[in-house]
């Protein structure tokens, strides 16, 4: 991470929360906030952009690092979420705490994610998996405005790298966006890599949350 910092069909993916629980109780940092809400003198709710310089950096003094176990835990929620069909907010609220402040972690862990999804379903050069559509198809219930849709269309092309062979230069990109955010975008890439994916082997999207769950997946670093 780069810090700003055998199949069963009736056993549900894994017991995600509760590893996100434990994951958490080592740590005491939240999220990073990238919008704030004020009340004005009426007492209604304003909301208001400022501009917040974000320091990305590969070392975290003082601070734990993300462990195996905590990417391990952000797998197999995010798979939980959408193999119980959760609400894509949902499953974001549910990953939060295993976000470290100015990190882009766990955003590896859902490009590597996104990249098995890809694997499963045997998208390759010969038989590509289109992207045309993906985010109006694929993450129906999300809207993205401006600037959004520039972080998603990154995060989705880096996944696809990431498929390809390739690792994307993440500090380079992401301190750029001056937002504690890329981690959700790669979330949102890996939802709609997972559901594309689903769609063209032609099976649920719960059963691809099944088998995706039995591979090991990408560890922290």
């Amino acid at each position: 991470m780069v810090n700003l910092a055998t199949r069963s069909p009736r056993r549900s993916a894994v017991p995600a929360r509760r590893a996100i629980r434990k994951a958490t109780t080592q740590r005491d940092e939240g999220p990073g906030l990238t919008a704030w809400h004020d009340l004005g003198a009426d007492g209604a709710r304003k909301h208001r952009t400022r501009l917040a310089v974000v320091v990305y950096r590969r070392d975290m003094p003082g601070r734990k690092r993300p462990t195996p176990e905590d990417a391990m835990a952000a797998r197999h929620a995010l798979l939980d979420g959408l193999a119980r069909d959760a609400g894509v907010s949902a499953v974001l609220s549910e990953l939060a705490p295993l976000h470290p402040r100015n990190d882009t972690f766990p955003g590896e862990v859902f490009l590597h994610l996104a990249a098995d999804a890809l694997e499963w379903c045997g998208a390759s050069r010969a038989e590509p998996l289109a992207l045309e559509g993906l985010r109006e198809r694929f993450l129906p219930e999300c809207a993205f405005r401006g600037r959004q849709n520039a972080k998603l269309q990154y995060a989705v092309l880096a996944a696809a790298a990431v498929h390809g062979g390739t690792e994307p230069d993440l500090l380079e990109e992401v301190a750029y966006w001056q937002a504690d955010d890329f981690w959700q975008y790669a979330m949102y890439a890996a939802v709609a890599y997972i559901r594309a994916a689903a769609s063209q082997v032609g099976v649920p999207v719960r059963q691809a949350c099944l088998d995706l769950n039995d591979r090991p997946g990408h560890q922290a670093q």
